[in-house]
C-alpha cells in the first residue's frame, strides 16, 4: 500500500476532528505508487499512522478517509459492514420505516465518501462521485443487495463533480432490469412518478420529504405559489392539504408534465385547483407583480446556484434577488418557505441574505421555523458540510 505523508503540522487540525477530506495543500509527498482510487494509507509527517483513504490525484480533496482506524482493512467486508450499518440505521427510525423512497447511503455522513444510494421500492440508485466510491463499484452494488434485498440497481453517476476527479459520467444498470412500467412511489399519502434514468439527482428530492409533509399542513385555505417546483412534490401536498389553489413554476416542460401525470395518479387530489406554468421564474415573478398578484404561501426551491464556497458571492445575489420577489408577492401574514441547497452558503448567510431580502422588500418578517433535509439525510459531526439543505419559514407582517 502506497503511502501518502503530510507536511508538518497538517494533522493537527482537521484530521484530530476526524474530517473525512484531506486536501491537496497537506500532502507532503506520495511513497510508492497509487493511481486514482486505490487506497493509501496516510502518515504524519513523523511517519505517525493516521487512517487509510481513497487517493484522488486530479482533484483538490486530495484524500478521502475510509477510515481513522489503521488496523481496519478496507476490502469487499469493509463495504459490507458499512452499508449494512447504515441501512440499520434507517430501519432504527421509526418516522423511515415503510418509506417507499429513502435515503439509505448519505457518503461522508456515513463513512462512505462518494457514496449516494436512494432507494424507490425494489431499485436502488447509486451515484458514485469520487475516485474511491468509483474504485469499489462492484463491493458496494455486493453490499447494497446483500443489505436490502432489492431486485434492481441502477447507477446515475453522472454528477459535475465526477469531473473533478477525472472521472467520466457513468449510467446505466448494475443489476437486474429495468421495470417494465414507470417508477412510483408513495410518500405521505401521494403516489409519485420517479425518473431514475432522466430526472434531476437519482430522480427525486428525497431530502424534502418532511418539509413537503410541513406544506400540507400549513396549505388550508391558502393561495399557493411554488417556484422552481420540478414534478411537483410540493405541490401535490400542498393540494392534499386544502388550499384553495396552487401555481406551479417551473422552466422544465417535461417535469411539469410529469408532475401532471402524478398528479392524475392521486384522483383524491382536487386537480382543478392546480396550474402549471412553464416559464423562468425570475421573470414570472417580476410578471405577478406587475399584475398585482399576490399570495397566501409561497415556496423558494431554486436549484444549486453555489456548488462551492467560490461561488458563494454570485450565488448570494441571485438567492437575494429571487426571496425579495417573494417577499413582495406574500399578503400580510402570508408565508414564505424559502430554502438553499447549496454547499457554498452556510445557515448563517443563508439568514442573513433572507433578511437583507425582507429590508429590501420593505417587508416585516419572523422565522417561525428553520428547515433542514429529512432524518435520512443526517450530518456527522465531523463532516459539516453535509448540511447542504438549509430553510427558513419566514411569516410576514
Amino acid at each position: 500500500m502506497a503511502q501518502l505523508i503530510l507536511l508538518p503540522g497538517k494533522e493537527r487540525s482537521s484530521l484530530k476532528l476526524r474530517h473525512p477530506w484531506l486536501f491537496a495543500g497537506a500532502v507532503g509527498r506520495l511513497q510508492g505508487r497509487a493511481r486514482a482510487g486505490d487506497t493509501v494509507e496516510v502518515l504524519a509527517d513523523n511517519l505517525r499512522p493516521l487512517g487509510r483513504a481513497a487517493y484522488s490525484p486530479r482533484s483538490q480533496i486530495r484524500a478521502r478517509f475510509w477510515t481513522f482506524d489503521i488496523a481496519e482493512s478496507v476490502d469487499d467486508a469493509f463495504f459490507k459492514r458499512r452499508i449494512a450499518a447504515a441501512v440499520a440505521r434507517r430501519h432504527s427510525l421509526p418516522e423511515l420505516r415503510g418509506q417507499q423512497g429513502l435515503r439509505l447511503i448519505h457518503a461522508e455522513s456515513d463513512g462512505l465518501p462518494g457514496v449516494i444510494a436512494d432507494q424507490y421500492g425494489d431499485c436502488v440508485v447509486v451515484q458514485l462521485t469520487s475516485a474511491g466510491a468509483d474504485k469499489w463499484r462492484g463491493a458496494i452494488v455486493s453490499g447494497l443487495v446483500k443489505a436490502t434485498g432489492c431486485r434492481r440497481i441502477h447507477e446515475r453517476s453522472d454528477s459535475d463533480v465526477r469531473r473533478l476527479e477525472g472521472l467520466a459520467p457513468v449510467t446505466g444498470w448494475l443489476h437486474g432490469a429495468a421495470p417494465d412500467s414507470p417508477l412510483t412511489i408513495e410518500e405521505n399519502g401521494i403516489r409519485l412518478t420517479v425518473d431514475i434514468a432522466g430526472g434531476h439527482k437519482t430522480g427525486f428530492y428525497l431530502d424534502q420529504r418532511d418539509n413537503r409533509a410541513l406544506l400540507g399542513r400549513l396549505a388550508a385555505g391558502r393561495e399557493v405559489l411554488n417556484c422552481f417546483c420540478y414534478t411537483g412534490g410540493f405541490s401535490l401536498q400542498a393540494l392534499a392539504g386544502g388550499a384553495a389553489s396552487v401555481l406551479s413554476v417551473d422552466s422544465s416542460g417535461p417535469a411539469l408534465a410529469q408532475a401532471q401525470a402524478s398528479l392524475a395518479l392521486n384522483p383524491q387530489l382536487p386537480g382543478e385547483r392546480a396550474e402549471w406554468l412553464e416559464a423562468d421564474v425570475f421573470l414570472a415573478l417580476r410578471d405577478f407583480r406587475k399584475q398585482g398578484r399576490l399570495f397566501d404561501l409561497i415556496v423558494l426551491d431554486p436549484p444549486k446556484f453555489a456548488p462551492s464556497a467560490a461561488h458563494a458571492e454570485r450565488a448570494a445575489r441571485a438567492y437575494k434577488d429571487i426571496n425579495v420577489l417573494g417577499f413582495r408577492l406574500l399578503r400580510p401574514g402570508g408565508l414564505l418557505m424559502t430554502y438553499s441547497c447549496s454547499g457554498g452558503i452556510g445557515p448563517e448567510l443563508f439568514q442573513k441574505i433572507v433578511a437583507g431580502a425582507a429590508l429590501d422588500a420593505d417587508r416585516d418578517a419572523r422565522i417561525v421555523r428553520r428547515l433542514a433535509g429529512s432524518a435520512d439525510h443526517p450530518v456527522a459531526l465531523n463532516f459539516p458540510e453535509g448540511e447542504y439543505l438549509k430553510g427558513l419559514l419566514v411569516q410576514v407582517e
